[in-house]
Formats: structure tokens, sequence, C-alpha cells
């Protein structure tokens, strides 16, 4: 499994988030909620809410709205940092 990024142009803190792992050279698939509804279904059924970003993590793991050093600790927990 590879590092997700569920988010939406529109949304400041799904901007942040990719601006910090293109920053740290992580790759990722981002997904944007709002051109698939099945999407935004998706990343409402892993977090429990509609908040995004949702950050899926390789070891299965995820984030909602993680600020930028909870996004690194998360990095360095599935060693990609």
């Amino acid at each position: 499994m590879k590092l997700r990024v569920f988010g939406s142009d529109w949304c400041r803190d799904c901007r942040r988030t990719k601006a910090q792992l293109d920053e740290l050279g992580i790759a990722y698939e981002y997904l944007d909620v709002a051109t698939d509804p099945a999407l935004a279904d998706e990343a409402e059924t892993i977090a429990g809410r509609k908040n995004i970003p949702v950050v899926v993590y390789p070891d299965g793991s995820h984030q909602v709205e993680p600020s930028n050093a909870e996004v690194e600790a998360a990095l360095k927990a599935n060693g990609l940092l």
C-alpha cells in the first residue's frame, strides 16, 4: 500500500499537506474528492467524518487534517523519512 491523500484543491490544509510531501520528496497518490463522489465517500468512511485532508499511510493508519508535525511523525513511523 502506498501513501494516499484524499483532498481537494479548494482546501487550504490539503494544499499545505501536498506542499509538505512535495518538499520532502515523498511519493503519494492524490485523490481529489471534488471530482469523484466515490472518493469523497471513501475518505469519509476512513475518517469517520467529512473533513479533509485524509492521509492514509502504508501501514493502514490515517490522519484527518493533520499538522505538518503530525505528518512528519507518521512518515518517520512508516519508514518514509
